[in-house]
C-alpha cells in the first residue's frame, strides 16, 4: 500500500517508494507550483493517467545525464554545423508541452493531459519550468521541457517532426546548462535515445545525494534566452 497524501500531507521518504511498479510513492495531493518544486527537489515527479488520482514516482535506479558527458555522433554533428534550424528558449513553453502530448505510434494514451499542462505553465510563468525550442522556417519541428531547480534540471519530455530535432533540442540545453553551471538533467528512466547520448543509470540514494546539493544552491528563476550558437 502507498500512502494517500491530502493537500499538506509531505512526501513519504524514498525508501518506501515500491519495488513494483518501480518506484511507486504516493497517490493524490496536488499540483501547484509549491508541491510540484517541492516533489522535484526530494527527487520525486507525478505520471498519471487524465481522470485518475495523481500518483509520485521515484524510481530505482534513475536515468540522469551529467552535462560534460553528453555524446554527440558524427551525423548528429554534421546537422549541427549546417545551422538549418533557429533555437529558441521560453518563446512557446506550453505549445512544446502540446506537442510532446501528442500521440504517437503504438500509443494508448497520454500523462501530459491538460490538467498536467496548467500546472507546468504555472512553473513557466515562475520562471521555473523552461522550453529549448527548434524552429524552421516559423514551424516548430522539435523541442524539449524541464524544470530548472538551483543547479539541476529535470528533464520531462521530448518531440520531434524532423529527423534529430530533439536531440539538437538537447543538445543546446547541454550547452546553456554547462554555460549556467549546472550538475546534472534527470531523464527519469532508462532509454535507447538518451543512454546513445551518454545519459546513464545511477543508484536512488546517490540521486537524492545530488539533488540534496545541487537544488540548493542559488539560482534565481528567469526567462531562458538562447544566445549563442553550436560551434563545436
Amino acid at each position: 500500500m502507498i500512502p494517500v497524501l491530502s493537500a499538506r500531507t509531505p512526501f513519504p521518504p524514498l525508501e518506501a517508494a515500491l519495488n513494483e511498479p518501480n518506484g511507486l510513492l504516493a497517490a493524490g495531493g496536488d499540483l501547484s507550483s509549491e508541491r510540484l518544486v517541492s516533489a522535484y527537489r526530494q527527487g520525486i515527479f507525478p505520471w498519471f493517467s487524465q481522470g485518475e488520482i495523481i500518483l509520485w514516482w521515484s524510481p530505482n535506479p534513475r536515468m540522469v545525464l551529467f552535462p560534460q558527458e553528453l555524446k554527440i555522433s558524427r551525423s548528429l554533428r554534421k546537422t549541427l554545423k549546417k545551422n538549418n534550424y533557429e533555437i529558441r528558449a521560453d518563446s512557446a513553453f506550453t505549445q512544446v508541452m502540446q506537442a510532446c502530448a501528442t500521440l504517437r505510434e503504438h500509443q494508448t494514451g497520454t500523462w501530459i493531459h491538460p490538467e498536467m499542462i496548467a500546472a507546468y505553465t504555472a512553473l513557466y510563468q515562475l520562471g521555473i519550468a523552461h522550453s529549448i525550442e527548434i524552429w524552421s522556417a516559423g514551424e516548430l519541428v522539435g523541442g524539449l521541457y524541464g524544470i530548472a531547480i538551483g543547479k539541476a534540471f529535470f528533464g520531462e519530455s521530448m518531440f520531434s517532426r524532423v529527423s534529430d530535432a530533439s536531440k539538437i533540442a538537447l543538445v543546446y540545453l547541454v550547452e546553456k546548462l554547462l554555460q549556467e553551471g549546472y550538475g546534472l538533467i534527470d531523464c527519469q528512466v532508462k532509454t535507447p535515445h538518451l543512454m546513445s547520448m551518454g545519459a546513464r543509470e545511477i543508484s536512488r540514494d546517490e540521486f537524492a545525494k545530488l539533488l540534496a546539493s545541487l537544488t540548493t544552491q542559488p539560482e534565481q528563476p528567469k526567462k531562458w534566452q538562447i544566445d549563442f550558437a553550436y560551434s563545436h
